[in-house]
């Protein structure tokens, strides 16, 4: 793949294809860690780390193992486990040297290996049929464009905590709709075309 098809999967992962806002992915992190701009920060570089080292050892697993054997029903399973274990071991990093992201983050650090969105990168990477470095740029790529929109997403929360709204939007309904109005935003990003 040459470097302007390289670009193109790089732009499109961060704001065409978006993973939350156009492909609906992560939308559990996406809504329960956004209240603070830290906290989704710190939850957006797990999930770039995650996104790029998932798409890095999923892909030879793949090619040299799933693929070779026949066992490309397996792919699910095996990237599942593999995005568990990358997991527990960003979770004993963060433990370790981090103890404050660590806290901050809670319930929702284990939440990324249950994240739809990292084990919607690493298959369509496949379906796609990239090669290493497609794959590898393609995860991180789209791991950025999740921190983008969350960071986004949070600075406005944070926003809304001070602002006046009808009691009835209170709280989740006024989130949902700001979620809506940053996916619209995004939305002006579809048909973008970088090299015609």
């Amino acid at each position: 793949m040459d470097w302007a098809q390289l670009f193109s999967v790089a732009l499109g992962a961060i704001l065409v294809n978006n993973f939350i806002v156009a492909q609906f992915l992560g939308i559990c992190p996406f809504m329960g860690v956004s209240k603070k701009v830290e906290t989704a920060s710190g939850m957006g570089l797990a999930v770039i780390f995650v996104m790029g080292l998932a798409s890095a050892i999923c892909w030879p697993i793949n090619q040299f193992i799933l693929v070779p054997m026949g066992l490309t029903f397996m792919q699910t399973v095996t990237y599942i486990l593999v995005i568990a274990a990358l997991v527990q071991f960003i979770e004993m990093f963060l433990k370790k040297s981090m103890p404050s992201l660590y806290e901050a983050l809670g319930v929702y650090l284990p939440l990324i290996t249950t994240n739809c969105a990292v084990l919607g990168v690493v298959l369509q990477n496949t379906q796609n049929s990239y090669d290493f470095i497609t794959s590898v740029v393609y995860g991180v790529t789209g791991g950025i464009g999740f921190l983008l929109v969350i960071v986004i997403f949070a600075s406005i929360r944070e926003r809304m905590e001070f602002s006046d709204c009808p009691k009835a939007f209170e709280g989740f309904p006024i989130a949902l709709m700001a979620a809506g109005l940053v996916a619209l935003a995004f939305l002006g990003f579809s048909g973008l075309k970088v090299f015609g």
